[in-house]
């Protein structure tokens, strides 16, 4: 053992580890922190935004859109990096530690953000948002599969239980933090905004440690690590699973577009929820803010989790056999038609109305029972597929997709953005959305083609490495 204090496989038993409580609890308050940062970062770059005079100094749409999918694209980058030196040198749970520690630091800078300094917001945002990029970067892969490290061959049934949780416990705190940041931004001012979500990072931080002592402890490889890495099975593995995640960052290129483009959009819509006039309420009262919106996605994510497991997938399993390359195919379809529905809405945005932020929440419906298909399953075969050495790579390079999609809508931004300044229009309107729909077209047949010859092997924590592992059909 590397250390004697702490388990380095998982324990006989049939019942739930008992260091899950704690890593999705962790979970949650670290998606708060992230999510209730990431959601007012696109108004407060176009509408809250000084110079080192403290005179605005806002971003247009695109330039904002640009900047976020290029933060989100770093967030997915680093993964690849710190997986490489946690399964080789620390182990995921000295990463995860270490890493939440810097985490923080970022979150402490961009609550600078309203004291005069003297500074041009946009440098402590930038700033901020690298040290964030490197802090929630760093340990989502080794998070993700040290969930993943806690399960055995005779609690494996539970494996997918508990991915689906830990998924429930992002979208818990992204729809809390997401409801509460604006607010706070709108009446305490962006520092104490960015402020809150810092506090539930040091919080998520503190109770990931309490933990440390009923964790499995997977020991880093060291020495033997690249040999195991670049062993027949680690490259077989990676070039199994390459395509898959280049088909999904596609997914991930729409879906990220939320927190920019719809924002965005929906301040050009009546926000108004219910007119509950009746009743004495002002419309203001029944007004959501255009970044609170965004609550739609993790509260529909909470409710389709359970609905899909206990209804949906048995009802479907009786028709076909449901594999998790079918879920993920039937995901990328259900994609398309969450784009087309923005497209509509722009459309009757350039005719003069203001169409109803519901057609926004239409939507959100169609990308959120898309995002329980795709991102749900690619976390849970991700894992499976991935030999006992390579667990916290594999999950790096699943990563990979999602900083390869919001590279691509950041490219799309930029060049929108530059085609603008020299006076051209490219994409403007619902041709933007169109285009969109039409990339996620093409790929989501081509995935299902490419799907039909799929051939892999599931491998799990307590398996050594020369047992058999179990071929996936």
């Amino acid at each position: 053992m590397a250390n004697e204090k702490f388990l380095t496989v998982p324990p006989e038993t049939d019942k739930m580890p008992p260091g899950i409580p704690y890593i999705v609890g962790n979970e949650a308050a670290e998606r708060f922190s992230f999510y209730g940062m990431k959601t007012i970062l696109a108004l407060f770059m176009t509408k809250f935004l000084l110079d080192a005079n403290g005179q605005p100094d806002y971003m247009s749409d695109e330039q904002a859109s640009e900047v976020i999918h290029l933060f989100v694209a770093s967030v997915y980058f680093v993964p690849i990096i710190v997986a490489i030196l946690a399964d080789w040198l620390f182990g995921k749970y000295k990463a995860i530690l270490g890493l939440s520690i810097v985490y923080c630091l970022g979150h402490g800078v961009l609550a600078l953000m309203d004291l005069e300094l003297g500074i041009h917001q946009k440098y402590l945002m930038f700033m901020g948002l690298a040290l964030i990029a490197i802090g929630s970067g760093g340990i989502k892969p080794c998070v993700s599969a040290h969930v993943g490290d806690q399960f055995g061959s005779k609690n494996q049934h539970l494996l997918a239980r508990v991915f689906g949780w830990f998924y429930f416990s992002i979208n818990f705190g992204a729809m809390a933090s997401t409801l509460l940041t604006p607010w706070l931004r709108d009446t305490y001012g962006p520092s104490v905004a960015f402020a809150v979500p810092g506090i539930l990072m040091g919080l998520a931080t503190w109770v990931f440690w309490l933990g440390r002592n009923k964790f499995v402890h997977v020991p880093p490889s060291r020495g033997t690590f690249f040999k195991k890495t670049f062993s027949s099975e680690g490259v077989r593995a990676v070039l199994n699973l390459s395509p898959l995640f280049l088909f999904v960052a596609m997914f991930w290129c729409l879906f990220d577009q939320t927190a920019s483009r719809w924002v965005l959009q929906a301040e050009h819509m009546d926000r108004q929820l219910l007119d509950l006039s009746f009743m004495g309420f002002s419309k203001a009262a029944t007004t959501v803010s255009s970044d609170q919106i965004l609550a739609t996605n993790p509260f529909m994510v909470m409710l389709l989790i359970p609905l899909f497991s206990f209804y949906i997938y048995p009802t479907l399993g009786k028709f076909f056999k449901l594999t998790p390359l079918r879920k993920i195919g039937i995901g990328m379809f259900l994609t398309i038609p969450s784009f087309m529905i923005p497209a509509m809405i722009e459309n009757w945005i350039a005719d003069g109305t203001s169409p109803s932020i519901w057609w926004q929440v239409l939507a959100y419906g169609f990308l959120t029972a898309a995002e329980v298909m795709v991102s749900i399953t690619c976390l849970e075969f991700s894992y499976t597929q991935s030999p006992k050495a390579m667990k916290s790579i594999i999950m790096s390079i699943y990563l990979l997709s999602v900083s390869l999609g919001n590279i691509f809508a950041s490219a799309v931004n930029g060049y929108i953005a530059r085609e603008a300044e020299a006076g051209r229009e490219v994409l403007q309107g619902a041709s933007y959305y169109w285009f969109f729909v039409a990339c996620m077209g093409v790929t989501s047949v081509i995935y299902v083609v490419w799907s039909q010859f799929y051939n892999g092997k599931s491998y799990l924590a307590d398996e050594g490495e020369d047992d058999d592992a179990t071929a996936v059909e």
